[in-house]
């Protein structure tokens, strides 16, 4: 609690309309009186923080993303120089990926200048069932978000608990046939894996066991990270 009353309300709120709320709900999960909270929410939701849904219930407004989207991602704004780092100890192209969802979306990345690459330009939406970055992102979920997911993927929780123990994941023509890569985990302040750091290439370059020649380099770049 920040000591001003009315704004530790407000967020109070807002927190308990994150997956929609009633009045009476909103009560509850507050302990704010019934007027107090009407009140509150009714003033959020003037200055569209709050919207109603089709059953009157209150959840968050469009004024909450506009705030979001103007704020410096502070994760990608230190990743470009960490990616060109990465790129230029590996001789590898380098990525930075984002789960949401059933997905994993490329984020940042820092391209060869020349050569045969992997070109995954930002923006690109891959899947969570097969890749290196997949993996890292998967390893350190608890399994009951992880078991759903399995029949799908290519690879197998026994996979995934040594992407755990050694620190880092490698594939070999796993999502794309020709195609290596090798990532790590970046973790926020708290120690949540929030992204995966990655190298990709040939795998007439990186060979059959790319971690034992790179997995070093992309957990540094992934500690480089973590804690934004």
């Amino acid at each position: 609690m920040s000591g001003v009353g009315v704004l530790d309300k407000a967020v109070l709120i807002l927190t308990a309309c994150m997956e929609g709320s009633s009045l009476a709900e909103l009560v509850e999960k507050t302990g704010l009186p019934r007027a107090t909270a009407h009140r509150l929410a009714q003033a959020l939701e003037a200055h569209r923080m709050l919207v109603r849904d089709h059953e009157n219930r209150w959840r968050p407004g469009p004024r909450l993303s506009e705030l979001a989207d103007a704020t410096p991602d502070v994760l990608l704004t230190a990743a470009e120089p960490v990616l060109k780092l990465l790129r230029d100890q590996t001789g590898e192209s380098a990525q930075l990926y984002r789960r949401r969802a059933d997905e994993r979306i490329c984020v940042a990345a820092a391209e060869r200048s020349s050569g045969l690459r992997d070109t995954v330009p930002v923006g690109s939406v891959l899947p969570m069932s097969a890749g290196s970055g997949a993996q890292v992102l998967l390893a350190w979920e608890p399994p009951e978000a992880v078991l759903p997911l399995l029949p799908r993927c290519r690879f197998t929780a026994q996979a995934l608990t040594e992407v755990r123990r050694r620190g880092y994941a490698q594939s070999i023509a796993e999502r794309e046939a020709g195609v290596a890569s090798v990532s790590a985990p970046v973790r926020d302040r708290t120690g949540r894996v929030v992204a995966a750091i990655s190298v990709s290439g040939p795998i007439e370059r990186l060979g059959r066991r790319p971690g034992e020649r790179l997995a070093m380099a992309v957990i540094r770049a992934g500690q480089r990270l973590s804690g934004r």
